[in-house]
């Protein structure tokens, strides 16, 4: 029995000294509300540890709510840390919107905060508005020449289309696609470049911040700079073009030319060889014609005389034949 009393006094002195624990690290806690009117009960403050919320944090963030003149229920900062968000942040936002006379409730400042927005910078962009610079934007004016702008876009938060609205990126995409408009719709450079300001007064004209988390106050262009002669190089390379196209199309022109060429010498290697089958044929006649009577031959010899009397008139018309050719030819007209 005196083991069994001495494990019983053991457990109970644990228990005792947790408790201690628990009741004195939390008595300091709680005494620190009490003192600073933030109103936080004790057992509250202990349980805090049981439902895993830090007590210091949530009394922090209480008592600094109180003293900047805000009311917030301690169960509320509760349920927004077990959601995994940031208390502190919340607070200390809500406390700058206040000073700054922005409407900002407790359950909208947790929504942005949950929404995974810093609510804290957005308020402090409400009250000091953010510079935002676009990168280099280029368009090509109606007379062909590119202009590259620069453009520095002042934006202030919009706490009521923060949870929902667009961010930086699309404010950015839409000043550059006003940007590229305005000057696509410019009939010369020049004029871009006499007034910049017609650029930042178009592009605000249509209202690039709907939808967005952002007003846009005001849109600066901060550099403009002349590129290249982007018409000039479209002409260049349509005339290249047009240029490779009449190439293909006379070289085309020439391949059926010299194809129909090859096919008239086909024809009239075709045709010489009916004549020289037509010639073969006239000795034959002549033969025939001796066999039957119907050729003599004295006819024959006047035949012969007809025939070298052609050919020396031929060779007389053709001076390019050589001198033996022109000398048989006469001996054989002579005979």
């Amino acid at each position: 029995m005196p083991e069994f009393n001495t494990i019983i006094g053991v457990i109970i002195g644990i228990i005792l000294i947790v408790i201690f624990f628990f009741i004195f690290s939390s008595l300091s806690l709680w005494f620190q509300s009490l003192v600073s009117g933030a109103q936080i009960g004790l057992l509250n403050v202990i349980f805090m540890r049981f439902r895993k919320v830090p007590p210091k944090l949530i009394v922090e963030t209480k008592i600094m709510a109180v003293k900047a003149g805000l009311s917030l229920e301690t169960d509320d900062l509760e349920s927004h840390f077990l959601a995994r968000g940031d208390v502190m942040r919340v607070v200390q936002s809500l406390i700058a919107a206040d000073k700054a006379n922005i409407p900002l409730k407790f359950n909208r400042a947790a929504a942005i905060d949950l929404a995974g927005r810093n609510v804290l910078e957005a308020v402090q962009m409400s009250v000091n508005p953010k510079v935002i610079e676009t990168p280099i934007v280029a368009a090509m004016a109606k007379d062909g020449i590119q202009l590259k702008a620069i453009s520095r876009v002042t934006v202030r938060a919009n706490i009521d289309r923060l949870v929902g609205g667009a961010g930086e990126d699309t404010v950015l995409a839409r000043v550059g696609e006003g940007i590229v408009t305005t000057i696509g719709s410019a009939a010369r450079h020049k004029d871009v470049l006499e007034n910049p300001d017609l650029i930042s007064k178009r592009v605000l004209e249509k209202g690039l911040d709907a939808g967005t988390a952002f007003e846009i106050l005001s849109i600066d262009i901060a550099d403009v700079d002349v590129g290249k002669n982007i018409g000039a190089e479209l002409e260049t390379d349509r005339a290249e073009a047009d240029k490779k196209i009449a190439q293909a199309k006379a070289e085309e022109r020439r391949a059926m030319a010299i194809a129909a060429e090859q096919e008239m010498k086909a024809r009239v290697q075709e045709m010489r060889a009916k004549v020289v089958e037509a010639e073969a044929k006239v000795p034959i006649a002549i033969a025939n014609a001796f066999e039957k009577g119907n050729f003599g031959i004295m006819d024959y010899y006047r035949m012969q005389n007809i025939k070298a009397d052609t050919d020396m008139r031929d060779a007389i018309a053709t001076p390019d034949r050589p001198p033996e050719e022109m000398v048989e030819l006469s001996v054989a007209c002579c005979r």
